[in-house]
């Protein structure tokens, strides 16, 4: 279950809509991106122009990302820490108009970079939550496109590529190919514990199975 601060705001379609409107700080906003019913959500006010809706975030071990498909589906976490906002929700977002991915990587020697897409979707249940990305930039690496196309898995619902479950090895839902060069869900590791393919993986930021200490997924309308 998600669990969520008081709402700031209400009646708009992103966090877009509520930057345009004047709000400006990071906060859980109120949205409604397709007419279907309000929820609650983490904007990202401050990073490459603001307005970005956050998805997934991790900043520590206290939220368990190894879950099955109704967890995945409908969400979990804490809004102020870490949290997966729901891939019924995450198709909401991205269904009604174009939409841009950002996703933010910080690892243990507190270096950051950032991957952005500029087109990005999550099709709807029926499709098993299936990506799509195109149109790479940024520091970290594509390490994302190897997934494009790709259904989401879960350890009780498995849609990749391998005979196996990469779910079940890599130890949390994502879009799994054979299996992964990218895997935020992935089992929160500290710095001790070094290189860990089962970890908060990027594999293209310095070409190494390096943990990372905080990520976040956000996504905004491509034209703002």
């Amino acid at each position: 279950m998600l669990t969520t601060t008081p709402v700031q705001d209400k009646g708009h379609r992103s966090c877009t809509s509520l930057y345009k409107s004047g709000a400006r700080n990071d906060g859980v906003y109120n949205i409604d991106p397709d007419g279907f019913g309000s929820f609650q959500v983490r904007c990202d006010m401050k990073t490459d122009g603001g307005g970005w809706t956050v998805f997934q975030r991790r900043v520590d071990t206290s939220v368990d990302f190894y879950r099955g498909w109704h967890d995945y589906k409908n969400g979990f976490g804490d809004l102020d820490g870490n949290f997966w906002l729901g891939l019924d929700k995450i198709h909401r977002l991205s269904k009604s108009e174009q939409n841009a991915l950002r996703v933010d990587l910080m690892d243990f020697t507190y270096d950051l970079a950032y991957a952005k897409y500029g087109f990005f979707s999550v099709a709807s249940e029926s499709d098993s939550y299936r990506l799509n990305v195109g149109s790479y930039s940024g520091n970290a690496g594509d390490s994302l496109g190897y997934h494009n196309s790709m259904r989401f898995s879960t350890y009780d619902q498995d849609n990749d590529n391998e005979p196996g479950s990469c779910a079940t090895h890599n130890k949390g839902g994502w879009w799994y190919n054979a299996c992964q060069y990218a895997h935020l869900n992935g089992r929160y590791f500290d710095a001790t514990q070094g290189p860990q393919i089962q970890g908060i993986r990027w594999l293209f930021w310095k070409n190494d199975d390096r943990s990372m200490k905080k990520t976040e997924m956000k996504s905004r309308p491509a034209l703002v």
